[in-house]
């Protein structure tokens, strides 16, 4: 039996959505049969990438679109959080630790740093005014292999 499946999502960037991806991403994967540790991580890893969305991408205003799609293949699970916000200014400079552009609303700029750590890949590509694309891929050693 093939292991091969995929979904996608396309919500509203409102901060109430940020709770239905999480859930459908997380109930998608369960068929890996990953550890509550790996389900975990996978929930925060979409909750970061799809609130770094609507904050970052499109301020917070329900304007906008953001698309979460994810593939498993065998034992990875591959995850795209996407936006046509208005991008990310200097990659670089979002991508380390404790940075944020958005100071006034308390976020702690730890998104990516977790988003990498998580994730066993992750590839960041953003043009300003042409929105941002997370990549993300976990190899999931399911729970049923961690005791035979």
């Amino acid at each position: 039996m093939s292991k091969n499946n995929h979904m996608k999502l396309s919500f509203s960037s409102r901060s109430e959505n940020e709770s239905f991806a999480r859930i459908a991403v997380a109930a998608f994967v369960t068929q890996l049969d990953p550890t509550m540790e790996q389900l975990d991580e996978i929930k925060t890893v979409i909750s970061e990438a799809v609130t770094n969305a609507i904050i970052h991408g499109y301020n917070g205003d329900s304007e906008g679109v953001v698309t979460v799609e994810a593939q498993i293949i065998a034992d990875t699970v591959s995850i795209t959080v996407s936006d046509e916000g208005r991008g990310i200014e200097d990659v670089e400079l979002a991508r380390q630790p404790l940075y944020t552009s958005r100071p006034e609303l308390e976020r702690s700029g730890m998104g990516f740093t977790i988003m990498e750590n998580f994730m066993d890949e992750f590839e960041l590509s953003s043009g300003e005014a042409k929105g941002t694309m997370l990549r993300m891929t976990k190899r999931i050693e399911s729970k049923k292999a961690l005791f035979n």
